[in-house]
């Protein structure tokens, strides 16, 4: 148990926390526009998933990792697509045809793994990138300035999601919608081409999640591989109260516990390993608790706008 809290431990924890926050942020930076917009996605895990089986099937294919990533973004447009079509357009309630589009890919990405791939195989996903003389700095370089180039875009992302929804026109016509869809309508502004593009650009978002899980941190595919992880990520929008800094500090959160319940089984700490998979669980459980006391959500969050209604 000593081992756990030695140096080179925490290191390793901490380093892994990183890189473990990639796909968290990527798919909770991406929900947040759509939410931010009015519509509740829950479909993102089922766009990770297909996401992460494309990105892989065209790296085992061609080995061209920016194809690869390319390829995801492009279907996660189209699963946004079909959310916006299902939600925006038809009106349907957006919790059932979020889950809908969870099974969806879900089932879609294990069919094609069994069509297409049929065993799980590793590929050569994308290699650490180490940050002139940052990433020299002792301990500090090796937890923020060894990753690949997912992990940087992920955290990049970040302020640049704050800048857009805060400083451009584009993100007060989503905030705008998200908060009083009527009154952004009586201003000219086109409330389902705003749906659209938020759940488009939160869908693409999330393909790329899906990308940076398969061919940057575990280059393989496998059924169910991203275990939930969508919907911690929906979780996440709540707990960071539709705010990309939020988001980045719930997903390190989340990221640093997941880490930890990996290095206890790795040392072999005497812990059952259901419990240990099971703490980042029970932290979405205690995350949602908490948000839902201390934050105020869009107010027209999950509620379609019909033209004419207050």
């Amino acid at each position: 148990m000593n081992e756990l809290f030695s140096l080179a431990v925490i290191t390793g924890i901490l380093t892994s926390a990183i890189r473990l926050a990639t796909p968290y942020l990527f798919a909770a930076v991406g929900e947040a526009f759509a939410q931010s917009s009015g519509v509740v996605n829950l479909g993102v895990d089922g766009i990770m998933l297909v996401g992460a089986f494309v990105a892989f099937y065209v790296t085992l294919q061609t080995g061209n990792l920016w194809l690869a990533v390319l390829a995801a973004a492009l279907v996660g447009l189209l699963m946004g697509l079909l959310m916006s079509l299902i939600s925006v357009t038809l009106k349907a309630e957006q919790g059932i045809s979020g889950i809908g589009l969870y099974m969806f890919g879900l089932g879609l990405s294990s069919l094609l793994f069994k069509l297409l791939v049929g065993t799980v195989q590793t590929i050569d996903g994308f290699k650490v990138i180490k940050i002139p003389l940052l990433g020299d700095i002792p301990m500090i370089g090796e937890i923020f300035f060894q990753h690949s180039l997912p992990v940087y875009a992920a955290f990049l992302l970040v302020p640049v999601a704050w800048w857009f929804l805060e400083k451009t026109t584009w993100g007060l016509k989503i905030k705008a919608v998200g908060q009083n869809p009527a009154a952004a309508d009586s201003l000219g502004v086109s409330v389902d081409k705003v749906r659209y593009f938020s759940v488009c650009l939160g869908s693409v978002l999330a393909g790329l999640a899906g990308a940076s899980l398969s061919t940057a941190l575990v280059n393989l595919f496998q059924e169910n591989l991203t275990a939930g992880l969508g919907f911690i990520a929906v979780a996440l929008v709540y707990f960071g109260g539709w705010k990309p800094a939020g988001i980045l500090v719930g997903a390190l959160l989340f990221s640093t516990v997941n880490a930890f319940q990996l290095w206890m089984q790795v040392l072999g700490v005497n812990i059952s390993s259901d419990v240990a998979v099971m703490l980042p669980y029970l932290l979405t459980i205690a995350a949602l608790v908490f948000a839902t006391n201390r934050v105020r959500q869009p107010a027209a969050l999950n509620k379609p706008f019909e033209r004419g209604e207050n």
